[in-house]
């Protein structure tokens, strides 16, 4: 006679909470093991483990597994400008960085299909993406960030000139991924509010909007499009950042202000959504970024600033989780 508590009890040490609905019938153990986020071979140990210890205590008894995963979604979160040439890249890279510094489970869709610089950003050119029949597997880039991006499905140095179809093709590919236990994908957008931007939106729905500008007119009016653009795709502004907001010299730390200064903050205020924070305009930004390394790895103010700004991030996505 087998005796369940024992198996209970044996496998508890190795199920890692994912075993469930323990029974005996006619002599064979079966069991729901939760496979949820494993890759193959974390999942082989599992089995295996199990298995291991359950013969341990019920030697001989047959063992039945009935291996079971919850589909993880991951939810979109879109960082996007009305604009080129506003840091909106830069940032996407050093807010997946971030977040998962924070401990958050956060990945990284590189959807600019006018210029995928996630690759170097992140610090892995080259690097295609393994797959399995038709899904890709996201490639471990800087900080842990798994990532996809729209360079990666491209020749090297090739500009990717493709109507919006083919884009929407290709980003479906990014999203509908092996993401594992990925829960929340930072998606890097196109510059603009075009009709490409409107069908990967309506496609896979992102559950909020980060927008990036700096602190002049001009790229304000442009970021105001932005948001009014996400408004009426109805998809919910997270808040707006101020990035280039003050250029510190690296000789004196003396902080001066190029494109002027708070009007991202003013702007905010005025449409009435939240401000997330400013990045300074430092040349260790540039010189890190195109290194691969993001600075949101480090320490330091502005690693100290795209760690405010995925906080803030965070506690938005997690205060929508829990219907605040």
């Amino acid at each position: 006679m087998v005796d369940i508590d024992k198996i209970g009890a044996a496998v508890a040490g190795v199920a890692q909470g994912r075993v469930s609905g323990i029974r005996e019938k006619d002599g064979t153990v079966s069991m729901m093991v939760d496979v949820s986020g494993l890759d193959n071979a974390a999942r082989d140990a599992l089995v295996a483990g199990i298995s291991a210890a359950v013969a341990d205590v019920a030697p001989g008894a047959p063992v039945r597994l009935l291996q079971t995963a919850e589909r993880i979604v991951p939810k979109l979160i879109a960082v996007a400008s009305g604009k080129g040439g506003v840091g909106k890249s830069t940032l996407s890279a050093n807010l997946a960085v971030a977040m998962r510094r924070a401990g958050r489970a956060a990945g990284l869709v590189d959807a600019d299909i006018y210029g995928p610089s996630q690759t170097r950003l992140l610090g892995v050119e080259g690097v295609k993406p393994e797959a399995e029949g038709k899904k890709m597997f996201p490639t471990p880039g800087a900080g842990g960030v798994p990532f996809l991006s729209m360079g990666q499905l491209a020749a090297p140095g090739q500009p990717i000139a493709w109507r919006g179809p083919m884009a929407g093709q290709a980003l479906a590919q990014l999203v509908d991924a092996h993401w594992g236990d990925v829960r929340e994908i930072i998606v890097d957008m196109p510059p603009g509010t075009g009709d490409i931007q409107l069908s990967m939106i309506q496609k896979h729905k992102p559950v909020g909007a980060v927008i990036v500008s700096t602190p002049q007119d001009l790229a304000l009016m442009d970021a105001t499009r932005a948001i009014g653009f996400f408004n009426q795709a109805q998809v919910p502004i997270i808040g707006l950042v101020e990035n280039m907001a003050g250029y510190i010299c690296p000789h004196c730390s003396e902080v001066s202000d190029p494109f002027g200064s708070g009007g991202a903050q003013a702007a905010a205020a005025e449409l009435g959504i939240p401000f997330l924070g400013r990045i300074p305009l430092d040349i260790a930004v540039r010189v890190a970024s195109d290194a691969g390394e993001p600075p949101a790895l480090g320490d330091g103010p502005v690693a100290g600033a795209f760690a405010d700004i995925a906080r803030r991030v965070g506690t938005w996505l997690d205060n929508q989780r829990n219907g605040g």
